[in-house]
Formats: C-alpha cells, structure tokens, sequence
C-alpha cells in the first residue's frame, strides 16, 4: 500500500463523504477543479493523494483510517 502523508489522509478525510475509493477519487477531482493559482500547494497535495488512490485497491482503501483528529 501507498504511504499516505498525514496532510493527505487530512484531505481525504475531509472529502470522504461517500466512504468509497471511486468516490473520493471523485471528490478530490471535482474540488481539484476549483483551485486557483494561488493554491498551488492545494494542488500538489490533492495530486499526490489522487495518484497514491488510483494505485491502490478497494481492499487496501477500506483499511484506511479516514477519521479526522482534531486535538
């Protein structure tokens, strides 16, 4: 399995709200769209966490822990 930062497990969180691989692909894709050039950072992490996504499986993402911890 890929090796998810925590600012990517972060955004995947945030945008896991159908709880399933291709929906959050999906999610991430859509939000990816409204970025502006002044979130370049935005971009790169959303691209990171998009390509470590497409090469995992449905297995591998059901063991994610996709929870938010707000300390």
């Amino acid at each position: 399995m890929k090796n998810f930062t925590q600012d990517e497990l972060n955004l995947m969180s945030i945008y896991n709200a159908g709880g399933t691989r291709e929906g959050l692909l999906r999610e991430l894709r859509e939000m990816r769209g409204y970025l502006t050039s002044d979130e370049a950072d935005l971009r790169t992490l959303t691209d990171s966490a998009i390509e470590k996504l497409e090469a995992i499986s449905d297995e591998e993402y059901a063991g994610l822990d996709l929870f938010p911890e707000f300390d």
